[in-house]
C-alpha cells in the first residue's frame, strides 16, 4: 500500500510539473493558449488527489479535511479553467496569470503545515 501512495504522490507532483511548466513556457508569449500539458496537468491533480486521499485513508493515516477541501476546490476551479478554455486562441492575460496564481497557492496550501 505504501508503494501505491508513492505512486500516487509521484503523479500528483508530475501534474503539477505539467501545470505549472506549460503555464511557464508560455509567460513571455503575447498570446497565451491552454495547452495540452496545462489542461492534463489540472485534470491529473485533480484526480491523483483523490487517489492520493484515499489511499492516505485505506493506509488509516490521517487526513486534513480542511487543507484537503481547499486544495480539491482550488484543483477544481483550475480544472475547469483550463477545460473552458483549452479551444481559445488567445486566452487573456489575466485568466492566464490567475490560472498560475491558483496553482502557486494550491502548492502553497498543500506544503503549509
Amino acid at each position: 500500500m505504501h508503494v501505491l501512495l508513492d505512486v500516487v504522490l509521484f503523479l500528483h507532483l508530475v501534474g503539477f510539473g505539467a501545470l505549472f511548466g506549460g503555464g511557464l513556457v508560455q509567460a513571455r508569449d503575447t498570446v497565451k493558449v491552454i495547452n495540452a500539458a496545462m489542461l492534463y496537468g489540472a485534470l491529473s491533480l485533480v484526480i491523483s488527489g483523490i487517489g492520493l486521499v484515499g489511499v492516505q485513508e485505506g493506509l488509516d493515516q490521517s487526513v486534513d479535511s480542511s487543507r484537503v477541501a481547499v486544495k480539491f476546490g482550488i484543483g477544481v476551479v483550475v480544472a475547469v479553467l483550463c477545460w473552458v478554455n483549452r479551444a481559445k486562441r488567445g486566452v487573456p492575460a489575466g485568466l492566464f496569470n490567475a490560472i498560475l496564481l491558483l496553482t502557486l497557492a494550491d502548492v502553497a496550501v498543500a506544503v503549509a503545515t
